[in-house]
């Protein structure tokens, strides 16, 4: 099991229980991971890049503010329209990571390619999140990064102003974000970068075909086309505009929550081709009991008055596996989630504070290695102890639903990627805007 983190403010959020179905039609935030892919390719161009819907979250602005800390210039007074003029990066300069996967990952191969000292470090638990193959491979790339032993935050990359780049091998089955930092950054690197991974299969395949796809959209020759290993060839990026996707992560709960109530949501804004992997999440739905369509009016799922147990391999869809715990907590039968054992590693020890918390709600629910079993039977209200995890957070919201007096430790800790969720939640659940 890994580190649980566990603090209680003094005034707990009761989430709101449903009386009635849901239907809403919601325009929400945009995608954090094409936001903070889309912030390191802009800064790492040669030309100016406008990022247009973006989400404004602590995730985001604090990849923004590292980033401008090195020099790049960011621009991101308007909620609607972000303007990056790419700039030398140079140190000395911090960067703090918040509790953010991408900044901590991300940012660190960007200030090989900076002139001086950067150093790096986030909140206490980020000093528990997974960075030790991303540290090597840096490394082994031919930058300076002085960290402690145990491969984690706190750490310092002595920039040169350029990084060698070449061949590299990590294990990357902690997080894909492990291999998109690497990508991101190698075009500049002076021979690009060649990636292998070796261990156990990489999580979030999608999230890794979105890093490549951006690449690409930025004028980067990136090669995907063998297995678990990925080119990248030296050469200049583009500035361009950018349009940020609604961010499906996000949405999940919402949409759970029409599946629930047996009402309705539309998501406005979602495009036809998504880089975001919608159609594993339309199958689980589907499979749950929603149904799910695609249309000009948006993205719309809606309930069937009926929630159906599933066994699912969720790798490729981990961040959905708090709110898709709290849907199966209030199925007709039971459900085996499995392929998510690196959400341990993430904000928190998910596999764990989900077992933990749901239990304490009178819940029949077991945690394996890599995954989770839940047998529904009634609930009742207590208090959900967050962890300063936002898909927690989400996952009480959705059990509330259904379940009287269920009050979140820390709503707050949804302003990691949506700000606004509780006042979003609360009108689609009461109706009132």
């Amino acid at each position: 099991m890994g580190n649980l983190i566990a603090t209680r403010p003094p005034q707990p959020w009761t989430a709101p229980t449903a009386s009635d179905p849901v239907a809403a039609t919601l325009r929400l935030p945009g995608s954090k991971s094409m936001t903070a892919r889309a912030l390191v390719l802009s800064a790492l161009a040669g030309g100016p890049s406008t990022l247009a819907g973006p989400l404004r979250a602590r995730d985001t602005e604090l990849m923004a503010a590292g980033l401008r800390a090195m020099g790049a210039h960011m621009s991101i007074s308007d909620d609607e329209r972000w303007l990056v003029r790419p700039h030398p990066l140079v140190g000395p300069a911090h960067v703090d990571v918040g509790l953010a996967g991408t900044v901590m990952r991300f940012v660190p191969p960007v200030a090989g390619l900076a002139d001086g000292r950067i150093t790096f470090d986030g909140d206490p638990q980020a000093r528990t999140r997974p960075l030790g193959p991303l540290i090597g491979a840096l490394r082994s790339l031919g930058a300076r990064v002085d960290a402690p032993a145990t491969g984690s935050l706190p750490l310092t990359v002595l920039g040169t102003g350029r990084v060698a780049g070449g061949e590299v091998v990590i294990d990357a089955s902690a997080s894909s974000q492990l291999v998109s930092g690497l990508l991101l950054a190698a075009p500049r690197f002076d021979r690009g970068v060649v990636v292998r991974h070796v261990g156990p299969p990489v999580p979030s395949a999608p999230h890794l075909r979105m890093t490549v796809q951006m690449l690409r959209a930025a004028g980067a020759a990136v090669d995907d086309g063998t297995p678990d290993v990925w080119v990248v060839e030296p050469g200049p990026l583009t500035g361009r505009g950018w349009q940020i996707e609604p961010d499906l992560s996000g949405a999940v709960p919402f949409f759970a929550a029409a599946l629930v109530t047996g009402g309705e949501v539309t998501l406005q804004g979602w495009p036809r081709s998504s880089a975001q992997p919608v159609e594993q999440l339309r199958s689980l739905l589907q499979r749950m009991g929603g149904e799910v369509t695609l249309s000009t009016d948006g993205l719309t799922v809606r309930g069937t008055g009926a929630v159906h147990g599933i066994e699912a391999d969720l790798s490729d869809v981990s961040e959905l596996t708090p709110a898709l715990t709290a849907l199966a907590m209030l199925a007709d039968s039971p459900s085996v989630f499995t392929g998510v054992g690196h959400i341990r590693g993430h904000e928190t020890d998910r596999l764990t504070a989900l077992a933990r918390e749901f239990a304490a709600l009178g819940a029949d629910i077991t945690e394996s290695p890599d995954g989770l079993e839940i047998r529904p039977r009634p609930l009742h209200g207590g208090v959900f102890e967050t962890y300063h995890d936002h898909r927690m957070a989400h996952a009480a919201a959705v059990a509330g639903l259904a379940v009287p007096g269920i009050e979140l430790s820390d709503v707050g800790c949804t302003s990691k990627t949506m700000p606004e969720f509780p006042a979003l939640w609360s009108a689609l659940v009461t109706g009132k805007s």
